[in-house]
Order: structure tokens, then sequence, then C-alpha cells
């Protein structure tokens, strides 16, 4: 017969003054060499001269009830630390992307590993982490880092519930407040975005162009090939990204992967660029070095882009700069929230877009609007394709 675990627990009085009803049991907990081991727990239900005994038996059956219809995992005794040195790190960081890695680990190295590391995993509750984050807050932490500390706790415990080392994630549900950003985000105005597009030499024109009139990010432009560019339909399709840490990879996010539209002004930008290109083969980089190796975003922005502002008498600006202004320029044109999301392939997109991801028309007009921002003397993209079709015909 298999033996049941079934226990009725044991209940004492003690005390040398106030005498309290004492409830005892065992409970089956976690090693951190994942074994199973037997420790007796105990808990003060109240006091003699406030509880009945058979009222402090019911106290003693509610605390056994879950255990013994073994609704209960085993409680672990591994520590926050612990748990993220021998087993997310290991397990899990190395699965990620390495920009993703690299924002959990200073969340964890700055804030959260010297105030849970010395805690079992299993003491972390809902009251103390909203403690942790409201302290934060008052100490001026931004909603933004408060955001990043949040989503990386819920990430470890959700881990941690997955491999049974917890039955619940506490982190879900914490606030932080409204998310403000602390400032305001730079973007450029169409008369300063132009004077530094035609400022900057080649190939640092033509990328900055793409950044502003697409919204890729620096690293998918850097990534961009020829195959990839589709002149007839007019559209870029996003399926790379590139850095000089880790080469070339899949996109930032699943949403990442995307196809973009392009104006009429850019892709007549691309056809001149590729006129000038000496490698123009399907699978060949759009943008590369003299050395012919891909352009290097940190260098371009370094050693022209910078510079190239500040000549300019304007602040200097990043990369992300020309992306937040095209995001700008389509909210300004009338576009949707929805259709900003779509085209800057934004990670917090409900429906995940596919690699034949249509282009709706209100994106594509989109476009065409900053396009012509730039540049108001090129006919749009349809205009185009169109006296291409009379001509043909």
């Amino acid at each position: 017969m298999i033996r049941r675990r079934f226990q009725n627990g044991c209940l004492t009085i003690k005390g040398k003054g106030q005498k309290m009803w004492v409830a005892r049991w065992r409970e089956t907990v976690l090693q951190q060499d994942n074994t199973l081991s037997k420790v007796l727990r105990s808990k003060v239900l109240g006091s003699v001269s406030q509880i009945s005994k058979s009222e402090a038996r019911a106290l003693l059956a509610n605390c056994l009830r879950s255990r013994n219809l073994k609704q209960k995992r085993p409680l672990t005794t591994i520590t926050f630390e612990q748990f993220v040195r021998e087993k997310w790190e290991p397990f899990i960081l190395t699965t990620i992307k390495p920009s993703t890695a690299r924002y959990y680990r200073f969340h964890l190295q700055r804030d959260l590993l010297p105030t849970f590391g010395p805690l079992r995993l299993r003491d972390l509750d809902r009251e103390s982490m909203q403690a942790f984050l409201s302290g934060k807050k008052q100490r001026g932490y931004s909603s933004s880092t408060l955001h990043g500390l949040r989503t990386t706790l819920s990430k470890l415990l959700r881990q941690a519930v997955d491999w049974n080392y917890l039955e619940e994630n506490a982190a879900r549900g914490l606030l932080i407040g409204e998310r403000v950003p602390k400032k305001a985000t730079a973007f450029l105005q169409p008369r300063q975005a132009q004077q530094l597009i035609e400022s900057l030499p080649e190939p640092c024109r033509t990328v900055a162009l793409v950044a502003v009139l697409t919204g890729l990010r620096i690293g998918e432009v850097a990534a961009l090939r020829w195959e990839r560019v589709d002149f007839l339909r007019g559209t870029l399709h996003v399926k790379q990204t590139y850095s000089e840490e880790h080469g070339f990879g899949s996109p930032k996010t699943r949403s990442s992967t995307r196809e973009v539209p392009m104006s009429g002004p850019l892709r007549a930008e691309l056809l001149a660029h590729r006129a000038r290109s000496s490698d123009v083969g399907a699978g060949s980089l759009v943008f590369t070095s003299g050395a012919g190796t891909p352009v290097s975003p940190k260098n371009l922005a370094h050693r022209v882009l910078r510079p190239t502002c500040l000549r300019l008498g304007m602040r200097s600006i990043g990369w992300h700069v020309l992306r937040h202004t095209h995001g700008t320029w389509l909210g300004e044109s009338g576009v949707t929230i929805r259709g900003v999301q779509d085209i800057l392939g934004q990670s917090d997109l409900e429906t995940t877009l596919v690699y034949t991801h249509p282009v709706s028309e209100s994106n594509r007009r989109a476009v065409e609007v900053v396009g012509a921002l730039l540049f108001p003397s090129v006919p749009p993209q349809g205009a185009e394709q169109d006296k291409h079709q009379e001509l043909v015909s």
C-alpha cells in the first residue's frame, strides 16, 4: 500500500506569562541541491484566554488543509542571489539578446541583488517589493528605471515559478505609477534635419536619410542588404540587425521583423546610392566601410554625425534621435498610434508582425508625408510608379 502523507499536526501551549496556542507540523522543503527534506514548522495561533482549544484545532486544520490536499509545492531554501547566480544567469541570460541581458544585469547588480540577495527566494513577498519600488521612487528614480526593476523582478520570479521553486510570481501587479519620462526625448524639426543631412558626407548622409525617413534602428540600417530593398513595391524588409560587439543577429523583438514602406524621396536616394556602390549583389550590404566591412554606427556617430551637429551649432545627437524624429513626424502627419508602432516595429504590438505583413495604404501615405517634409519637390512613390507604368504602356 502507498502510505498517505496526511498529518494532523500538533497543538501545544507555550509561554511563561501569557499562555499561547502554538501549532506545529512537518513540511517538505526543496534544498539548494534540489533534494527534498522535512523541517519542523510552528505558528503562534493566539492566546489561550481568547481562543478555545476547539478553535485552535480549527486554525491548525486550516494551516494543514492545503498541504494535506497536496496543493502546496515543496518550499525552497535557495536565496535570491543563489537563484540568480546558479540558475537564472547560466540558463536564461545566455539565451536572450545581449542588449536585453545587459539591461537585466544592470538592474540586478545596482539595486536588486544588494537589496534582496541574502533573502530566501520564497520570502520575497509583494508588500516588501512594493515598499522597495516606492522607496526608489521617493529617492528620485525615473519611472523608466522603476519599470526596469519591476520587469527584471517579474522575469526572475516567473522563471522560479516555472521551475517549481515558487508557487506564484509575487512581482505581478506591483505599482510604479504613471510612466512619465524625466525629460522629453529630443527630435529634429524638418529644417534642422534637412540642414544636417545636407552637411553630412557619404555614406553617413544616406544612412541618416534612411534612419529619419523610415525610423529603423541604426543596427537595422547597418544590416540592410540589397535583396531586402524592394524598389518595385517600395518597401524595406527588416530581417537582421548588426552590432560591433555581437555581429549580425535577429532583430530586437519578434515585432521588429517587419516590412517598412519607402517614400518616393527615399526610393530615389537609395537608387542613387546603389549607382555609386561597387558591390550591389543580392546578399551585399547596402552600407559598407571603405574596406568593404559593415559600417560602424559608433564610428559614424563619433567621427561624423556629432561633429557635424556641433559645427552647425546644433545640439549633439545620436542615431536614436533620428528614429524618434521619424515617429514624431508620423504622429504629426495624422497616422494612428498603432500605425506608428507598426512602422517602427515596437515590441508592445499585440499582433506579431510576420515577414509577409502587408503595408497598409494609411502607413504608406504617412511615410510619403514624412518624405515630403525633406524633399517637397520629389513626387510621391505612387505617382512615380504611375508615371513609370504610363511610359511602359
